[in-house]
């Protein structure tokens, strides 16, 4: 059986997230959105098509008036512009008009392309997401935010739109290999981390079973990460203040993202943000140096980097000014108070960030 969560959009109901082990009860939760009188088509990428798009598409066979299946290469670099409008054309080809629905199957390149579409495409057309990566399940798939890179930056031209279903098979993290599946587990840690101690000391209790995938504590976890975004997007869908929360390991982590032209993943980049955030945070005081040290080394049993090599501190310092939380001159930064409880600071100053990409920055050592 499956488990649900139900988020509300201005005090009312508004989706779904529905958590499972298996796609069985996909169809009956569409049939809630009267899918028989409506066209579908299935946005997902090179990857995730090869796994699941001819189940997805033969559940849907004959429950709707037509199905057409759009995908494109794999790849941060793809999540652009230029995908968007081939989504278009294949719309507009296919005679699809605001009744109509667009389903996101796959990861949250696919999740944040489809959302983004969706909320442009004839002023707004309804959309679900079948998230099938840790990190879209516990994290992206999650609060409607959609959006684009442009230039290489992060998300820079996007739209705030709600799904109309989150349906969850948790059974499809089986089948990342584990660079994808521990770059997840970045954005897991980061709602801990920021919102609840709790849940950071149970991933410390359960660091075998998540390793292993056992299908009970994954459902478990991403259940409680998912609460805990759940409980900041209702009070503020739009980012106008907790939300910001959200964004913990971001601003330096997409810095890097960028200069390293998306060679890392992006769970890669919020893991070594997170250690540089929690690192000023222990400069002002409100962790301690245990603490500090304590988070840094949890994402190793998950293959997450707390070092990098060949950085350039001033490139990367630049380009955290051209995020898109950037609010002036000002960085808006988020930091903790202590584990579990977060705060939006704007007195870091670039000496600070200089220090804390000096903390991560791994040199060799010289004979």
């Amino acid at each position: 059986m499956s488990e649900r969560l139900n988020i509300l959009y201005e005090k009312k109901p508004c989706y779904d997230i529905v958590f499972s082990s298996s796609y069985d009860e996909l169809l009956s939760e569409l049939n809630v959105l009267g899918i028989s009188e409506r066209k579908i088509c299935v946005i997902t990428d090179s990857t995730v098509a090869g796994l699941y798009s001819e189940d997805i598409m033969n559940l849907l066979k004959g429950n709707c008036k037509n199905t057409v299946l759009f995908t494109f290469p794999a790849g941060e670099e793809n999540k652009t512009l230029l995908t968007v409008k081939d989504i278009y054309e294949l719309l507009i080809k296919e005679k699809f008009d605001r009744k109509d629905l667009l389903i996101a199957l796959g990861g949250g390149v696919v999740g944040d392309i489809t959302g983004f579409a969706a909320a442009t495409y004839l002023r707004g057309i309804d959309f679900v997401q079948i998230p099938t990566t840790l990190i879209a399940q516990s994290d992206s798939s999650i609060g409607g935010k959609t959006g684009v890179d442009f230039d290489g930056y992060k998300n820079m031209v996007g739209a705030f739109y709600m799904p109309k279903l989150v349906y969850m098979n948790v059974s499809a993290l089986k089948t990342l290999d584990d660079r994808q599946f521990f770059s997840g587990f970045a954005e897991v840690m980061k709602h801990g981390l920021i919102k609840d101690a709790l849940f950071y000391e149970w991933l410390l209790d359960h660091i075998y079973e998540i390793c292993d995938r056992d299908e009970e504590t994954l459902l478990e976890m991403i259940e409680r990460s998912c609460k805990i975004k759940k409980l900041i997007v209702e009070k503020d869908p739009t980012e106008k203040g907790d939300r910001a929360l959200l964004n913990f390991g971001h601003t330096i982590g997409h810095a890097i993202e960028k200069y390293k032209n998306f060679s890392f993943t992006h769970g890669e980049c919020v893991a070594l943000g997170a250690i540089a955030a929690a690192f000023i945070s222990w400069k002002h005081e409100w962790l301690s140096m245990e603490e500090y040290y304590e988070i840094r080394d949890m994402f190793v049993p998950f293959n997450l980097p707390i070092s990098i090599q060949d950085i350039n501190p001033d490139e990367i310092l630049e380009l955290t000014k051209s995020d898109k939380k950037a609010e002036g001159d000002c960085i808006k930064f988020i930091l903790l108070k202590k584990v579990g409880k977060a705060v939006i600071d704007r007195t870091v100053t670039d000496d600070d960030i200089i220090k804390a990409l000096a903390e991560i920055q791994y040199v060799e050592d010289c004979e």
